[in-house]
């Protein structure tokens, strides 16, 4: 895989040369290391001609220097000679003195298994490559699949294929050194559907770290279906609905309040879940945690950007705001552990971020929650997420559906905005349906929102 060195054992001994390094100057606490890889393919059909080949390869090692007094330096590079490691370290030394002191900075020293096989983040066809062959044939096929679905596909913008694999390892002065191997692959299909003056563009794929976990086709068939539902809308009347917001709608609010429990967020005073904690944040059919362990998902892993080991962290239950997550530095500071949140670039310092963010699933269909709903709007697409305040909680969003009248489907809807207050919004969440699915590493079923005040004509 790795194209600049032959063996793990290479990368070894030059994260322990750059540790040694870092060991030889009197004034420091101690410093870790951080070596990644990555090897990735992509591949996209306009209209089932080639558009986008590319491929290629990116890596480098970066090392933090920490002071007693809770000063941090970090310097990287991807130039592995003698000469440049000692002046990487000595960078990253001399911006650790020219920081400013800070409280909790502390490196790993506890045990941690190295076994990540129960996870199943590794899959060996696309560690052993992925053929040309096969990229093409899934981008026809889901090419043709789009244009098959209905006769009003007047152009499938995007047929896309995408794969790769990670390899990271991480060593400390405090004793702990890790490997880690990921692959992904993705796809996914944009199309343009026309019904005579009217023209709607709509997408659908997913991302999995097992080649053998996509559906191209199906999601070929979804993309159309999906624009077809809000092909010739208009705005709904203005006043209050009852939202029933698609898994993947869901997903994207559930992200946003995944950020507002990290714990460097809260201490930043960005976060409007500061202080809430034992507190009615939603509906009580609302349980959200952040699992770092589920097998084959894309937050998963074995350990943090920290050497920390990974766990699962219960954010809300049952409605009532439960825990945040940490990393080493503001577990620190506020007298808990880390939850093994830390996430980190090469050039950047340790920061606290989610894994796999979880909405707990309900009991009924989408079908069945839909049925229950006299007048309604349902949700297929929310535009506009940068918007939200993350401390107030204010947002105001366009939407995209189909009204619902009486428990059935409706007209298509466009052009309406939904505003408020996010809180608020969350604790007028009533159900959470049974069909959870996940996109990107957030897992998240259809919810239901009642007496939503949604501003169109």
């Amino acid at each position: 895989m790795n194209r600049r060195f032959k063996s793990r054992s290479e990368v070894e001994a030059i994260a322990d040369t750059l540790l040694k390094m870092a060991k030889g100057k009197n004034d420091i606490l101690g410093a870790d290391v951080m070596y990644v890889f990555g090897e990735s393919h992509s591949l996209s059909l306009l209209d089932g001609h080639p558009e986008e080949n590319s491929c290629g390869v990116s890596g480098g090692i970066c090392i933090r220097t920490i002071a007693p007094d809770g000063r941090q330096g970090v310097a990287f590079g991807n130039n592995f000679s003698r000469a440049a490691l000692s002046e990487m370290a000595e960078w990253s030394h001399a911006n650790c003195l020219a920081s400013e002191p800070d409280e909790g900075i502390s490196l790993y020293s506890g045990e941690i298994s190295d076994d990540a096989s129960p996870l199943q983040l590794c899959d060996e066809k696309i560690a052993r490559g992925v053929p040309q062959e096969f990229r093409v044939t899934t981008c026809l096929e889901m090419t043709d699949a789009a244009r098959a679905r209905d006769s009003r596909v007047v152009s499938v913008r995007a047929a896309h294929w995408g794969d790769g694999t990670a390899e990271s390892y991480y060593a400390s002065t405090s004793g702990v050194c890790l490997w880690r191997l990921g692959t992904v692959a993705s796809c996914g299909v944009t199309v343009v559907l026309q019904d005579g003056e009217s023209y709607e563009m709509g997408a659908y794929g997913h991302s999995m770290r097992h080649i053998e976990n996509l559906e191209g086709v199906e999601y070929a068939r979804l993309a159309v279906d999906k624009t077809i539902k809000v092909l010739g809308g208009r705005p709904l009347p203005t006043g209050k609905y009852t939202l029933v917001l698609d898994p993947e709608v869901s997903a994207s609010i559930i992200d946003e309040i995944g950020d507002m429990f990290c714990a460097s967020e809260i201490h930043k005073g960005r976060s409007l879940m500061a202080g809430r904690l034992g507190h009615e944040v939603s509906g009580s059919c609302i349980t959200l945690v952040d699992d770092a362990r589920l097998p084959r998902r894309l937050g998963t892993a074995l350990f943090d950007g920290e050497g920390v080991p990974t766990g699962r962290t219960v954010l809300i239950d049952s409605g009532v705001a439960n825990a945040y997550l940490y990393n080493l530095q503001h577990a620190a500071k506020d007298g808990v552990e880390s939850t093994g949140n830390a996430f980190r670039s090469l050039s950047s310092l340790p920061d606290v971020g989610t894994s796999n963010l979880v909405l707990k699933p309900g009991s009924e269909s989408q079908e069945s929650l839909i049925k229950s709903v006299d007048k309604g709007f349902f949700v297929t697409e929310l535009l506009g997420f940068h918007t939200i305040n993350p401390v107030s909680g204010d947002f105001s969003l366009g939407a995209k559906g189909v009204q619902i009248n009486n428990g059935a489907a409706g007209a298509p809807v466009t052009g309406v905005t939904i505003a408020g207050n996010l809180i608020e919004f969350l604790k007028k969440i009533t159900s959470v349906g049974s069909d959870l699915e996940f996109f990107g590493s957030t897992g998240a079923s259809t919810i239901v929102v009642e007496d939503i005040t949604v501003a169109g004509d």
